[in-house]
């Protein structure tokens, strides 16, 4: 098996891909040591023709293979692609497009909210795809066959999975819900974070304004060293230290070598003379300069239900429809669902709202409810929207009222306005 690792040979691989309609792409890469992923391996294939070629080789110009990413005539396929999009990105400073992940469309063709490569091929082709070397160091040279091999059979089996799901969404006319899907993997910002923004990527622990304001820096710092350096965050610094720098704001040497997350010696280090920098600034912030702690979800009473109630609808619909419960609304939608009829949320949009939205807005008003068929849930739409249910008085009568022998005003007693008597179906034929 060849691989490519000179110009003039990816330059001809290159220019043969670009003469079909699709490309399948993968990557190989390291990331444990760096900051920005190592770029090891690219494999790629097309209806006559896989390539392996080796980005580590002396001399290689990667140029052909951007220009390939950015032609917007060729579908460029990935299955999970995430991560060998941010290399393209970060290398390249392109976004490959158009392109078409098979694990978001395998979702909406109902085949599990997250399932893996390897079953995808199984359940699609038939083949196993041998995973015994999803662990190589892909820096080291030179690769064995075996490990070219391994390599190779993640695009070659790829052009099966895109020819199976893309038939399955053309006959299912879901097609454009999967390119919506494609906008979040074709943004920039899902691959980029500036150091300014670096403190949303962690869980919130404090809760007064001057802390904040020292977590932000903090984190703020970390991530422009890291990127600098090209290491992990935590190797520059550990989030469990950040927040004890953020509570306990040091402003000496002393204080700092104090803390129990700092390493002995560390306030003598550039880093701690820029930290105490940072910290005499936050310290010296005047109080109608510090920024507002982001406030944590909170619901209004009794909307915790509505959420659970939604749940089960989306269960439903998820089931009928043969697309995964992840890709049709998340349980932050549900909770602003819970709040808001006019909530901005996906799930109140597009296609999304046709299958689902809709429904959860008529769950949360009585004009639709979920029932007991048997085993499963089921759905009827009622003809007025169903009452609320009236607390309890606190007092009780001495006498207790005659029973009526009418029956009550109820879910089930309401009547279903579809015209062949039947439940309420979420099917939309």
């Amino acid at each position: 098996m060849k691989t490519i690792t000179t110009t003039a040979d990816l330059a001809d691989a290159c220019k043969s891909f670009a003469e079909h309609p699709y490309v399948t792409v993968d990557t190989e890469f390291l990331r444990e040591t760096t900051y920005w992923p190592k770029l090891c391996l690219i494999q790629m294939a097309g209806p006559d023709l896989a390539v392996l070629i080796d980005p580590l080789a002396d001399g290689l110009d990667l140029g052909p293979f951007f220009e390939l990413m950015a032609d917007e005539s060729v579908v460029k396929v990935f299955h999970a692609g995430r991560q060998d999009i941010e290399i393209i990105y970060h290398l390249g400073r392109l976004i490959p497009a158009p392109i078409f992940d098979s694990q978001v469309a395998a979702m909406v063709c109902g085949f599990g909210d997250s399932i893996s490569y390897d079953q995808l091929v199984h359940r699609l082709t038939g083949h196993r795809i041998d995973k015994s070397h999803r662990y190589t160091d892909w820096s080291r040279r030179p690769l064995t066959e075996k490990q070219l091999n391994y390599a190779l059979a993640d695009v070659t089996h790829l052009r099966d999975v895109y020819h199976a799901l893309k038939a399955n969404l053309d006959e299912q006319q879901r097609t454009s819900w999967v390119q919506e899907e494609m906008k979040i993997l074709t943004s920039k910002d899902t691959y980029h974070t500036e150091p300014v923004n670096a403190w949303k990527r962690m869980k919130l622990r404090i809760r007064k304004p001057r802390e904040f304001a020292a977590l932000k820096k903090l984190a703020g710092w970390r991530e422009t060293e890291a990127q600098t350096r090209d290491v992990p965050r935590n190797r520059i610094m550990k989030d469990e230290a950040i927040f004890e720098l953020a509570v306990q704001l040091p402003q000496t040497p002393e204080a700092l070598s104090a803390l129990r997350s700092i390493s002995k010696g560390y306030e003598r280090s550039k880093p701690g003379v820029e930290i105490l920098a940072l910290m005499h600034e936050v310290a010296a912030l005047p109080n109608d300069e510090l920024p507002d702690v982001p406030k944590g979800k909170s619901q209004p009473e009794g909307s915790g239900a509505a959420v659970d109630l939604m749940k089960v609808l989306l269960k439903l619909t998820s089931e009928r429809h043969g697309v995964a419960a992840k890709v049709i609304a998340t349980v932050d939608d549900l909770e602003k669902i819970a709040c808001s009829d006019d909530a901005d949320v996906p799930a109140l949009n597009g296609w999304r709202r046709e299958l689902f939205g809709q429904y959860a807005l008529k769950v949360k008003t009585g004009e639709m409810a979920l029932r007991l068929e048997g085993k499963k849930v089921g759905v009827i739409e009622c003809e007025a929207p169903v009452p609320p249910v009236k607390k309890a008085s606190a007092k009780r009568s001495r006498k207790p009222k005659r029973q009526s022998s009418a029956p009550q005003n109820s879910v089930a007693q309401n009547t279903v306005i579809q015209p062949n008597g039947q439940s309420a179906s979420l099917e939309q034929e």
